[in-house]
């Protein structure tokens, strides 16, 4: 008999280790592991790390065979993790139901189980009794699946099999806007079942979404039927949202050691090596001890002073867990395995002879590793005054059977009888590899011979749609419904894919469906329920996103093609001639770099061979019979026109092209509106505004209206033009025009001057008949919201007289909307998506983006309980619902409510930086300072400014925002329209100042612009009839409702407003600030330390109690939201602002070496008294009357707001005085801070 060898010895021992501690609990029938002897159940997480060891152990018995018996040895270990890999398939297959459910809901209630009966697969309690969905478990699990499968494991036999685990990808594919329980099942860290969106759970599912997409689960012995897809895009958001978490763990913990199993084995999940080396030594700083690593900050599991009798924490028992947390030595195991992958054989060595020091030996010597090691009680006190001195005790489950996986895992590998690619065969290890540049290949198509002619008459060379056949084109929402179809089971009951849009990546490849090859033009440009691709800027401004965003995040082989279809809307509006930005769009893209990325213009054909190709056999004969069952997804109508051309031939018996037909199938739109009647009156006068219309038809339907002044009283003009929208006048209406309001709210009631008939009701005919006589678009927009708030949608409009046949209202509103988006009326545009409640597509996916970033969002004009709060992802018609409820049924203000929130989303995603130190956006008050600034720079009325807001175009109005957002200092302009021109609203032109070689004073203010603008004025030039000519030339109040901060004087000339040339930055900067919320750095951090020396701080009434700091680290998102929402209830910016530089100032004098600065901190006191200190110096000064105005709302002195923060009259010096006045008696007396 030959010997065995040392090293057949040593894997022996491992063997032996292996079967006494994890195999010997394996149940026979199921093969499932129970967690260990005390807890019988089968957790699902645990159930895949515990076989890991088992996994590995039989490809080293397999690598490293002396005899036969090692072969039969390496055969029975890995049908052993076979079985187990089944038996949880099995478990997870009879909840098919709910998988189906929660593709759809993403409910708690909806998910599969955590933990299952380990002798039968069966439930073990209810769905409401334990925290089940942990999107982290069902990940791992694909993960290790597809890791196991490319090792040459067969665990998946049939197709009925595969199909579950395609529907377990749409499962997680969610991830990253799922709030689950999270790795400890606990949720947020008080352990009352508040599930949080958790670091962990997002990465290992982008892990294993990358790790299973293309792989065939039959392995080697499998064909195109047996392969999982999964959409890229999906796997994006969460490598997105993943990396703006980190090294943050969720909003309750700012840092959590489970984030090991995501930077390193076995997800790899992140491909940023600083972040990956930040998150580690985070991990370990904060939370390594003499034991292993600590779970989380203030982890109360276990530890001596939690109460076992209940469940949960109270909020302030927290602080008592602080320091003598429990030390899990699982971690340490993470940390073997990382330096193995890594190569660091320095951190190998040292943490394997950590972990040597700390495992404790069972019978015959075997090694154990304990749970968790704990503080004995009697030593509490010693460990609180001197963290990591006392000796602690193992507890918990021995062997942890997960740990001891990891820690045979780890030796296996360390030892050499593993090669690191043997237990990673996909290469997950690579992830932070350097990666070649991407070249993105973009095929410019025509949809016809003219636009073909058009575009070679400017030297570029493309080809039609027609042209490029056997390829066909499509719209990306083809690619949406197709995708439906994968992973349908009738079997099963798995309906598939839920429609949802597909992204870039998804469209940037050619897909092979029944031998032919299609390509998908992108999602933006088939966005026609929404109006942003109505503007051409608009596309090109998405066009550079996409790009930017396809060569940063493209990871699959080949190149990424972007389809771009030049169709008639592109062309300008007599359509003989191209767009003159998409023309210099087309010429950048030919020069071979775009919005940074390098790009390579090109026709489809010569592409295909560099570019990505996926095959979805799902789509083959066989499954012709489930394809023209009714499509009831999406709303189809009015589509693919400009996809005729190259779809399927019309009598094709191909089943899916008949399937393609049918989805593009479109209803064209027949004329029905009679045309405009130049030179006739108004329908309704002047004096009558939009918002006049609204309350009235809102008063008709039984609505309530908020009486809030959303608009200026009316007073009667010459100017025929109609008055609208005034965001403005919004806190605190000034107390002088109270009665005007409400006499002027009746008036518009009783005196809309609506045809009547004989009995005094309203005479419907009438008004049909004066539909056919409207002056304008505008003048049609009102007759038909009258109609459709009186009448409803589906009214038939009899337009050529009784009896002939009628057009429903609806119909015709969209008609309008049609031609209102010929003549680029974006007011009108947005008047009409308002009244027919169109949403945005991506409405939904936008909002959970920003809210995946760790943002909230309100929705509505200022102050709560108007403003709603958003802080989950909403389905979409609740969002919409939301929406309109919030803009108190102002129809414009819900639709630009949902634009701007596409436009942040945008933001979020291209240009994470700009949102660094803001955590709730308030689009309402945003929209407030949009039309602040319009004002300011146009030196308009409230009212004017909110309606060329609403008249700006998409393009426009995404620049604005961005201005705002980054801070930069930009002008605004009038240009001109021509004079055959439709339009009704003033041209505005937005430019950023300072990039043409500016003087520092024209960068830091708008003297630039406002120069510019008195030329106009003074040298009286008119502007065009149709368009609004200037009331005066004074600006209206930027700051304050009452408008005394700008002076108004008898003209241009007043030397009052060359003053407020030079002054008003800091004021504005201020009021920018306060409105998106902008913090300093550290802000919350000085907070919370203020906190710590006194009750509370009160602010504008609200009290923000010490009480916060016992649950919630200073770290934590969770603690900077409380502070946030105490803040929020301020209603003017530029005084939060002040109140912000308030608590800074306050910090610093926290920081001095005190205990206690006193009881509740009156911050408002603090801020006024500061204020009163100013008007004193002012006062000394022989200020004018002028300078020592007050704010009649919050009694700040509007000099102190515009003051800079430094300086000897600067405000951070009246706020350190009244800072130290305020707090002085707790100070040393020693001391000599009051200057």
């Amino acid at each position: 008999m030959r010997s065995r060898s040392n090293s057949g010895v040593r894997l022996d021992g491992y063997a032996r280790l292996v079967q006494e501690t994890i195999l010997c609990h394996q149940n026979p029938v199921t093969g499932l592991l129970p967690a260990s002897a005390q807890k019988k159940d089968a957790w699902v997480r645990d159930n895949v790390y515990s076989v890991l060891a088992v996994w590995g152990l039989g490809m080293a018995y397999r690598k490293n065979a002396d005899r036969d018996e090692d072969k039969a040895k390496a055969y029975e270990l890995e049908q052993s993790v076979v079985k187990l890999m089944q038996g949880l398939l099995q478990c997870m297959m009879r909840q098919v139901a709910k998988v189906e459910k929660f593709k759809h809901t993403q409910s708690t209630t909806d998910c599969l189980h955590a933990k299952y009966h380990t002798p039968t697969c069966a439930t073990v309690v209810g769905d409401d009794q334990w925290g089940h969905l942990q999107v982290d478990a069902t990940s791992i699990y694909l993960l290790m699946l597809a890791q196991m499968t490319a090792s040459g494991l067969r665990i998946i036999s049939n197709l009925d099999e595969v199909a579950f685990i395609q529907n377990l990808v749409f499962y997680i594919e969610a991830a990253y806007k799922v709030a689950d329980y999270g790795m400890w099942e606990r949720g947020d860290k008080t352990n009352q079942g508040i599930p949080e969106l958790n670091g962990s759970s997002v990465g290992i599912a982008k892990a294993a979404l990358e790790a299973i997409d293309e792989l065939d689960l039959f392995g080697a012995h499998g064909g195109p039927k047996s392969v999982i897809h999964v959409l890229p895009d999906e796997v994006e958001r969460c490598q997105s949202i993943l990396c703006s978490m980190l090294p943050r763990a969720s909003t309750s913990k700012e840092i959590d050691a489970g984030l090991l199993s995501v930077i390193s084995f076995p997800a790899f999940a992140i491909e940023d090596a600083d972040l990956v080396a930040i998150t580690k030594s985070e991990i370990i700083s904060k939370l390594q001890g003499r034991y292993g690593c600590c779970r989380f900050i203030r982890d109360g599991y276990l530890c001596p002073k939690e109460d076992p009798s209940r469940l949960h924490y109270d909020p302030a028992e927290l602080k008592l867990f602080e320091n003598i947390e429990c030390e899990w030595p699982v971690f340490w195991t993470y940390l073997i395995l990382d330096g193995v992958f890594t190569g660091d054989h320095v951190q190998v060595q040292e943490y394997r002879e950590a972990l040597e020091g700390i495992l404790i030996r069972g019978k015959n010597g075997i090694k154990l590793l304990p749970e968790l090691y704990a503080v004995p009680r009697d030593k509490v006190e010693e460990e609180y005054s001197n963290p990591h001195s006392v000796d602690r005790v193992a507890m918990g489950q021995l062997p942890h059977m997960w740990g001891q996986s990891l820690y045979i895992l780890g030796c296996l590998l360390a030892e050499g009888f593993l090669a690191p690619g043997e237990v990673d065969p996909l290469n997950r290890r690579f992830s932070t590899n350097f990666k070649p540049d991407v070249v993105v290949q973009v095929c410019v198509v025509a949809e016809s011979e003219m636009i073909k002619e058009l575009l070679s008459d400017h030297g570029v060379v493309v080809q039609t749609m027609s042209e490029v056949l056997p390829i066909r084109v499509m719209p990306a929402r083809i690619l949406s419904h197709v995708y439906v179809r994968l992973g349908n089971c009738k079997k099963l009951s798995l309906s598939g894919r839920p429609y949802r849009h597909i992204g870039v990546l998804g469209t940037s490849k050619f897909y092979e469906i029944r031998d032919r090859s299609y390509i998908f033009a992108p999602q933006f440009l088939d966005q026609h329920h929404f109006y942003l691709a109505l503007d051409n800027q608009m596309i090109v401004e998405m066009l550079r996103t996409e790009l930017a965003y396809l060569s940063s995040c493209w990871r699959m082989t080949g190149r990424p093609t972007l389809t771009f279809p030049i169709t008639s809307s592109m062309l300008v509006e007599d359509g003989d001639a191209l767009d003159p930005c998409i023309l210099a769009t087309l010429r950048k893209l030919q020069d071979g770099y775009f919005a940074g990325a390098r790009v390579q213009m090109s026709d489809l054909s010569s592409v295909q061979t560099t570019s990505f190709h996926t095959r979805l056999s799902f789509l083959d004969e066989e499954d012709d019979d489930s394809l023209l069952e009714d499509e009831d997804e999406e709303d189809d109508e009015d589509y693919g026109r400009e996809y005729k051309v190259c779809g399927p031939s019309e009598g094709s018996k191909d089943m899916f092209d008949q399937y393609l037909t049918q989805l593009l199938h479109s209803t064209t739109t027949k004329c029905h509106l009679p045309p405009i009647q130049r030179g006739q009156h108004h329908v309704f006068s002047a004096e009558h505004t939009t918002r006049d219309i609204l309350s009235f038809m809102a008063q008709v339907q039984g609505l309530n209206v908020p009486q809030s002044s959303m608009y200026l009283p009316v007073t009667p003009v010459k100017n025929k033009r109609r008055k609208a929208l005034n965001l403005l006048e919004i806190h605190h209406p000034p107390p002088q025009h109270g009665p005007n309001v409400k006499q002027h709210k009746s008036h518009s009631a009783a005196e809309l001057h609506l045809p009547r008939d004989s009995q005094g009701n309203t005479d419907f005919a009438v008004l049909v008949r004066q539909l056919r006589e409207c002056p304008t678009l505008q003048d049609q927009a009102d007759i038909l919201y009258i109609l459709h708030a009186m009448k409803g949608a589906d009214w038939l409009v009899e337009l050529s007289g009784p009896g002939q046949g009628g057009v429903s209202v609806r119909s015709l509103l969209e008609e309008l909307y049609v031609q209102a988006g010929a003549c680029k009326e974006w007011g009108l545009i947005r008047y009409i998506s308002g009244i027919l409640r169109k949403r945005v597509e991506v409405l939904a996916e936008a909002c959970t983006d920003l809210i995946s970033h760790h943002k909230q969002l309100t929705v509505g004009l200022p102050p709560e309980p108007r403003e709603r709060v958003i802080t989950v992802p909403l389905p979409p018609e609740e969002l919409n619902t939301l929406i309109y409820e919030a803009s108190g049924q102002d129809i414009s203000v819900a639709v630009l409510t949902q634009e701007i929130m596409v436009y942040l989303a945008m933001y979020v995603r291209s240009q994470p930086a700009l949102f660094g130190d803001m955590l709730r956006l308030r689009i309402g008050l945003i929209m407030q300072v949009m039309a602040t600034e319009l004002a300011r720079s146009l030196h308009c009325s409230g009212e004017e400014a909110s309606e060329s807001l609403m008249s700006l175009s998409p393009f426009g109005m995404k620049n604005l925002l961005h201005h705002i957002l980054s801070g930069k200092e930009f002008g605004v302009e009038r240009s001109m329209r021509p004079i055959q021109s439709t339009a009704t609203s003033p041209a505005i032109s937005i430019h950023e100042l300072g990039h043409t070689g500016a003087t520092k004073t024209e960068r830091t203010g708008i003297h630039k612009l406002k120069s510019e603008i008195k030329q106009i004025f003074s040298g009286g030039l008119s502007l065009s009839s149709n368009v609004t000519s200037p009331r005066s030339t004074r600006c209206s109040s930027p700051s304050t409702t009452s408008g005394i901060l700008s002076p108004v004087g008898p003209g241009p000339g007043d030397g009052q407003l060359h003053w407020e040339d030079r002054q008003g930055q800091w004021l504005r900067r201020r009021r920018l600030d306060g409105a998106i919320n902008r913090a300093p750095v550290g802000f919350y951090q000085k907070v919370w330390k203020i906190l710590q020396k006194c009750h509370g701080l009160s602010i504008d009434g609200y009290v923000l109690p010490s009480s916060t700091t016992r649950e919630m680290t200073e770290g934590e998102i969770k603690f900077a939201v409380q502070v946030e929402s105490v803040l929020n209830h301020v209603p003017q910016p530029e005084y939060r602002q002040l109140l912000v530089e308030t608590l800074m100032v306050l910090g610093l004098v926290a920081d001095v070496d005190v205990d206690s600065i006193g009881g509740i901190v009156h911050v408002d006191r603090i801020l006024h008294l500061a204020n009163d200190l100013f008007l004193n110096d002012q006062k000394s000064h022989s200020a004018s009357d002028y300078f020592l105005e007050k704010d009649p709302a919050t009694g700040i002195c509007n000099f102190f707001y515009d003051s800079a923060p430094s300086g000897s009259f600067g405000t951070m010096t009246y706020l350190s005085k009244a800072a130290i006045t305020y707090v002085q008696d707790f100070l040393p007396s020693s001391s000599c801070l009051m200057q």
